[in-house]
């Protein structure tokens, strides 16, 4: 029996880039936005939990589906494998964090 597809959904949200798992990506009924459901998430039973991925996670905790407009996404692609959901700075590319973190050197 063949697996369900695996989405690596990016697309940008008030200037952050957004960085999600997917099994079910397809056209909306709403004319000009893309139909994202069924998130995937890591399982929290991890001991090493990533902080952005758990924002996430409570973020979209109670979301049947994301309605994207297609205009913000950037990417989507079919993977194997599912990495760390992120959420990014949109123009500098660093990963946000839940809390702060202290200043880079230099």
């Amino acid at each position: 029996m063949r697996k369900k597809p695996l989405y690596k959904i990016s697309f940008l949200n008030q200037g952050k880039s957004y960085e999600l798992y997917a099994r079910s990506v397809h056209s909306s009924d709403l004319w000009g936005f893309t139909t994202i459901s069924d998130l995937v998430f890591d399982e929290a039973s991890s001991v090493i939990v990533d902080p952005s991925e758990e924002k996430l996670r409570d973020e979209f905790k109670d979301t049947k589906s994301l309605h994207l407009p297609i205009q913000a996404i950037l990417r989507i692609e079919e993977v194997e494998r599912r990495g760390t959901a992120s959420i990014r700075d949109a123009a500098s590319g660093d990963k946000i964090t839940p809390f702060p973190m202290p200043p880079k050197p230099g």
